[in-house]
């Protein structure tokens, strides 16, 4: 009976050819961002998805039914920038409700936070990561090509004010736009219960030969903040995560460091995406991704969509590569915010 079990349980999960199996499923539901961030989006025009070609929210909810029925344990919301998608709060009640979900985040720039804050929790989000580049109004503008650092601040003081906590507060930075504010940040997970997370910047933005120069190592971060407070290493919440972390020996909060330039984690990895456009990708550095509305809009059956997707889970490479020369001279068609972050 218990091998019945084993082996039907096997069968459901979306296994790649390196053993990982697919646990995590982020959900991009729009390509539009209220920020301009350097790393990330032109200032100028961009040509936005068209409106009849993003999933609706049955549509998402199909996909990621099928997945939770074949392994999937958490479902995270991006963008673009989520919070900017009409009526979110419904399409979270309705991602809530499917069995199988065990935790249900949201990544979000902060700027609307305030006011979705509580919709999104009463609607069932588990955890919000909240991106956050600059503590000074100036550098903020400087990174983001918008003014709002209040209103993102706001919005973690809503978090936290309703309990939302601990709150992942996503740093990435710039050398020489916002490096100097490394000890700022520091202080602020110390003294909150926060964990804030230095990301590195990674070659997925405008495609200037510079960025490779701005990179801020996730190790020097790590001795710098060394220097000015005793820290306790506390390694990764579970083998799939991306940040590894640290607590303070005196503080409230911790601090986590995403490397992935300079230190991929790529074997570890449990996640699929699923672009505002309906393409399911077995990695953010993928060199092609799978439609899937043809089957959506077309009359496939589950099967269909189940096979599609363990098409593109078994054409996932080993990762581990992002060797800043290759990925610089071969940049990606698609650019973060079209494909989610």
């Amino acid at each position: 009976m218990t091998t019945l079990a084993t082996s039907a349980t096997e069968a459901a999960t979306l296994v790649d050819q390196f053993g990982r199996v697919a646990r995590s499923l982020r959900v991009s539901v729009t390509d539009r961002c209220n920020l301009r961030c350097v790393y990330c989006m032109p200032e100028g025009a961009i040509t936005w998805f068209d409106k009849a070609g993003i999933l609706t929210f049955e549509e998402i909810v199909r996909v990621a039914g099928l997945l939770t029925r074949h392994g999937v344990r958490e479902i995270r919301l991006t963008g673009g920038e989520p919070l900017l998608r009409r009526e979110l709060p419904r399409l979270v009640g309705m991602l809530r409700a499917l069995p199988g979900v065990e935790d249900l985040a949201v990544t979000t720039n902060g700027l609307l936070l305030r006011d979705m804050a509580g919709p999104l929790l009463e609607a069932g989000v588990t955890r919000f990561n909240v991106h956050l580049d600059s503590l000074d109004p100036d550098h903020y503008r400087a990174a983001s090509r918008r003014d709002g650092l209040e209103r993102v601040l706001a919005g973690l003081r809503e978090l936290e004010r309703r309990g939302a906590v601990p709150i992942k507060v996503n740093v990435v930075l710039i050398r020489g736009v916002n490096d100097d504010e490394i000890p700022q940040f520091a202080e602020l997970a110390r003294t909150r219960p926060w964990q804030v997370r230095f990301i590195e910047m990674m070659p997925l933005g405008e495609g200037d030969r510079h960025e490779e120069e701005r990179v801020v190592p996730g190790r020097e971060v790590l001795r710098r903040i060394e220097a000015l407070y005793p820290l306790v290493a506390a390694g990764r919440e579970h083998s799939a995560a991306t940040a590894t972390v640290y607590r303070f020996a005196d503080g409230v909060g911790d601090i986590g460091f995403i490397n992935s330039v300079t230190e991929p984690f790529c074997g570890g990895c449990d996640r699929l995406r699923l672009t505002a456009d309906g393409m399911v990708r077995n990695c953010l550095f993928a060199r092609g991704d799978r439609d899937l509305k043809p089957i959506l809009r077309g009359g496939g059956t589950d099967e269909d969509l189940l096979a599609a997707v363990r098409d593109e889970v078994a054409a996932k490479g080993p990762g581990g590569s992002l060797e800043m020369k290759a990925v610089y001279d071969d940049r990606l068609a698609r650019k973060m915010w079209q494909i989610g972050g």
